[in-house]
């Protein structure tokens, strides 16, 4: 008897150990032939408990018959016997099979009568803690049906190489929280805001940007009013540099006037932007990279007014028509709040892409995140410092998510840059359009 014992423990431990080895070495296996099975049975077996300790549950009124001898139920001013009485029961939301992800699970649940979709998003917090997975989200497909996506662990906590991106002005910069690829595309989103203080993962996102960037014909264009010191290594592949808010202003004049010229090129061929011109005259898009954004507004005294004032319109006029022109912005910031002024504000509202990174104040979470979802500001409030990189971000599908940047030492950029200085357009021959105008004259003349 003893030895039996002795043998089932032993067998029990080397099941354990073959259980914990599998789990570690192939977690993506194990996840689907006994974590998800194990999870999704008891995602059933808790989902009423849990609806109720999350106040997804409904008063309805039922019909309840008892057996109990001398049943007594009152009617408000006598009390009756009755076997059969109307009782209050707790109603849950009826919930669909859980479908396995590659990080967790997802599975739809069918809203009762007066619940909307910010009813389950206000509770994903304690619907994670009764369940014990790193986070659920919420989204909603259509009326009446809302998604809970759970993720068991997070994803960002160690991050892979991400694969070169084959479409032109889209770049894969990370991973978001659900696993998949964070892609920052310009033609999709044309403008971004990237918000974030000192060591958040600000800088590293734009050399995970340039990066992607620097093998595609495009133009790119720095300005960075750090006196150079960010984007001065890069320099071999870009189109040109501003390092002072005095070359901002000449540097963001060009912009306009070439906007102009292109402008009247896509007239001249019933085109509604340059996508729509022969790729023989087409011109090359441009992206413009804003390191210290808020330096652009400061004002030290009176004498610099008119000057922020034209560096305000310049950058707001590229922000509100560069898309159709191929002029696209990526501006980056430890500090951007309304008390920068009007132009900071205006500027917001034309650029739908928002990343926001640990942030000091939280004036900037809220001019970065503010008209999204209440509870992307409560998330991005709560990046830690040890995790520069991540962020949240709106997403091109509407939502926000959180997501982190794939780690590019600077000097991974610096040689990137020099690898491809190669491709880069000589800024003097892009803001002359006459080239670009006589080649199109000449194609429809043939």
């Amino acid at each position: 008897m003893r030895d039996a014992l002795v043998m089932l423990l032993a067998g029990l431990a080397a099941a354990a150990a073959g259980l914990w080895a599998w789990r570690h070495l192939h977690y993506r296996s194990y996840w689907m032939i006994v974590g998800f099975p194990l999870m999704a049975f008891t995602i059933w077996a808790t989902w009423r408990k849990v609806a109720l300790g999350c106040g997804l549950t409904k008063k309805r009124q039922r019909w309840w018959f008892t057996v109990v001898p001398g049943s007594i139920a009152s009617t408000g001013l006598v009390k009756v016997r009755r076997r059969f009485q109307r009782v209050a029961v707790d109603t849950k939301p009826f919930m669909g099979l859980p479908l396995p992800t590659r990080h967790g699970w997802r599975v739809t649940v069918h809203t009762l009568e007066g619940q909307i979709p910010a009813d389950y998003a206000q509770a994903a917090e304690r619907l994670a803690h009764s369940w014990g997975v790193h986070a659920v989200r919420v989204s909603s497909p259509r009326p009446g049906r809302v998604v809970l996506a759970a993720t068991v662990r997070d994803p960002l906590v160690r991050l892979d190489h991400l694969p070169a991106s084959g479409e032109l002005l889209a770049v894969h910069v990370g991973r978001l929280e659900t696993g998949g690829l964070w892609t920052i595309d310009f033609r999709t989103v044309p403008h971004w805001i990237n918000a974030g203080a000192t060591q958040s993962g600000k800088s590293n996102l734009a050399n995970a940007l340039l990066v992607g960037l620097a093998p595609q014909p495009v133009a790119l264009v720095g300005i960075d009013l750090k006196g150079g010191v960010e984007f001065t290594p890069y320099a071999p592949r870009l189109s040109a540099l501003a390092t002072t808010r005095a070359e901002s202003v000449t540097l963001l004049d060009d912009l306009v006037a070439l906007m102009v010229d292109r402008m009247g090129l896509c007239r001249t061929a019933g085109a509604r932007n340059i996508w729509q011109l022969p790729p023989g005259v087409r011109p090359v898009p441009i992206v413009v990279l804003v390191d210290e954004l808020a330096e652009l507004y400061l004002m030290a005294d009176k004498s610099e007014k008119d000057e922020i004032a034209h560096t305000s319109t310049a950058l707001l006029r590229v922000a509100q028509l560069g898309r159709a022109f191929g002029i696209y912005l990526f501006c980056s910031g430890q500090r951007i709040g309304s008390d920068l002024g009007p132009g900071v504000t205006a500027l917001r509202a034309q650029c739908s892409g928002r990343i926001c990174h640990r942030v000091n104040d939280p004036e900037t979470a809220t001019m970065t995140l503010g008209d999204l979802d209440p509870a992307a500001l409560v998330s991005a409030r709560a990046i830690p410092a040890e995790t520069p990189g991540v962020a949240i971000i709106a997403s091109q599908d509407g939502q926000w998510y959180r997501a982190r940047s794939f780690y590019v030492a600077e000097q991974i950029a610096e040689h990137t840059a020099r690898a491809y200085a190669h491709l880069t357009p000589d800024w003097a021959d892009i803001v002359r359009p006459d080239r670009d105008g006589a080649a199109l004259s000449d194609l429809l003349s043939a």
